[in-house]
């Protein structure tokens, strides 16, 4: 004789799996990501006047 058709329903499993939320500790991954660097100013006028080719179009 065969044993009965297992369902999804009938299996044992863990609670539903949930997103994560907005203040979660950081991942490992997220903890090693270089923090940006804010440029003054005039280091920003600098780098723009350099190039050329990222002056706004207008």
């Amino acid at each position: 004789m065969k044993p009965p058709i297992k369902r999804l329903s009938d299996l044992k499993g863990g609670a539903p799996k949930q997103p994560p939320s907005a203040y979660a500790a950081p991942t490992p991954k997220v903890s090693r990501m270089k923090k940006a660097k804010v440029l003054t100013p005039a280091e920003r006028a600098a780098f723009l006047a350099s190039r050329p080719d990222l002056k706004p179009k207008g």
